[in-house]
């Protein structure tokens, strides 16, 4: 049986966790751009080349948008 949760206060994630999620995220992103392109084209060199140029380009444009955000002080 679960216990209810003490501490119902919000509460940071640990950097360690962030970074275990993170890196856990973009691994399954991987595996699905590499399957969908797969089931689409049948080529897993496509499907290869694709998922090492969308994931480059993906994580490149999340560094700017979060950057950007880090601008706007709306919702702080």
């Amino acid at each position: 049986m679960l216990e209810p949760q003490k501490d119902i206060a919000p509460r940071m994630a640990s950097g360690r966790r962030s970074v275990v999620k993170a890196v856990t995220y973009r691994v399954l992103i991987v595996c699905l751009d590499f399957l969908t392109i797969y089931l689409f084209t049948g080529a897993v060199r496509i499907a290869i080349g694709f998922m090492i140029v969308s994931n480059i380009y993906t994580t490149i444009v999340y560094f700017i948008h979060e950057r950007l955000w880090a601008r706007i002080r709306w919702g702080t």
